[in-house]
């Protein structure tokens, strides 16, 4: 009688017809179950519906019915989540490169807003410090290319240097690990004038050929909207979640419903949202003033259905600290709230004994 073992086999002769590569060694075959001569196999696809999915499943059908004519075969197509996607285009690309082979990435967070100006690399910036406050391993990756910031907020000026593996990242002055476009440009103010795929054949080797070693969260600070670039990532880093960054006007929430609807349907995880300058303090009587008008941060985590983290004020010190690149050096008391919602929305982590070299 044929057994499990035997199907699987039988299986890793069904070839992707793109790929040249068989959908047990991509990661396409999630499940098999056999009772009697009754075998169900899921299929997982990496959108629900794409042109070849017939085609597989017939190939399924068809190399199992070879191996055994009696068995009655069932192959259930479910969707690939973000994580297994992105697995898949690493697979679907020739498998790891060097540098992911000896990368530990614990939780991946990356850093979303539907429009420029909402302060989303401000954002990205402080929640990478307040995660290394609390004794984490942090990394950045700037994913925005033709924006690049964080190197100028962490006031960090040195290049990267190659290893056997890879490119190793270049560290803050406390010790967070940083990689960007503008740390491999002559000059900061130089512009990157690339298209799309340009753009994301850069995001793909920040991720898997920068040796990150052993880290416990990579920040990714996307670019605004849903650009190539943002596709990229969600199609090919495995994310652990997305915080989606806003401002109080009407505008910039319903920008970035847009942008938290393409992570929906990318099925990466939204882990909340974050309103950017929410108000000032006013520093004769230490009222609120909503300088851009009410906060819609409410009503915005509300039709998304994710959390609200926090509403950060507006701050000239901020903008004082990233100009002259010490974000690391400013109280961001107003955020530590939100990284620590952060940590618990990812299941939290105890604090590692001894940081990586």
């Amino acid at each position: 009688m044929t057994d499990k073992k035997e199907i699987l086999e039988a299986l890793r002769g069904v070839q992707h017809p793109e790929m040249e590569r068989d959908l047990v060694s991509l990661g396409m075959i999630k499940d098999v179950t056999k009772e009697d001569d009754e075998v169900r196999v899921t299929l997982a696809l990496p959108f629900k519906e794409i042109p070849i999915a017939d085609n597989l499943a017939r190939g399924i059908r068809g190399a199992l019915t070879e191996l055994d004519p009696g068995l009655d075969v069932d192959v259930e197509s479910v969707e690939m989540n973000q994580k297994q996607r992105a697995a898949f285009m690493t697979e679907a690309e020739g498998g790891p490169k060097p540098a992911e082979i000896v990368n530990e990435i614990e939780h991946v967070v990356a850093v979303l807003s539907g429009k420029g100006g909402v302060g989303k690399s401000s954002v990205a910036a402080l929640l990478a410090v307040a995660l290394n406050r609390s004794g984490h391993r942090v990394g950045v990756l700037d994913a925005d290319i033709t924006g690049p910031s964080q190197p100028k907020m962490f006031g960090v000026t040195q290049r990267p240097t190659g290893n056997p593996q890879g490119i190793d990242p270049v560290r803050t002055r406390e010790g967070i690990k940083l990689m960007s476009i503008n740390l491999l440009l002559p000059h900061e103010d130089q512009a990157v004038i690339w298209r799309g795929p340009l753009i994301s054949g850069a995001i793909k080797q920040f991720w898997n050929e920068v040796t990150w070693g052993k880290l416990d969260y990579l920040v990714v600070d996307l670019p605004p909207g849903t650009s190539d670039a943002s596709l990229t990532v969600m199609q090919s880093i495995p994310l652990s979640g997305v915080v989606l960054v806003t401002s109080p006007q009407d505008l910039a929430g319903m920008v970035v419903r847009k942008a938290a609807r393409m992570a929906e349907q990318m099925k990466a995880p939204i882990l909340g949202l974050v309103e950017n300058m929410s108000y000032a303090t006013c520093p004769e009587c230490g009222s609120r003033i909503e300088i851009f008008g009410p906060s819609q941060a409410g009503y915005t985590a509300t039709e998304l259905g994710v959390p609200l983290l926090g509403q950060i004020p507006l701050d000239s010190e901020i903008s004082r600290h990233c100009d002259v690149g010490k974000i690391e050096q400013y109280d961001a008391e107003a955020f530590n709230p939100i990284a620590e919602q952060v940590e618990q929305r990812l299941g939290g982590q105890d604090v590692p004994e001894e940081s990586d070299s």
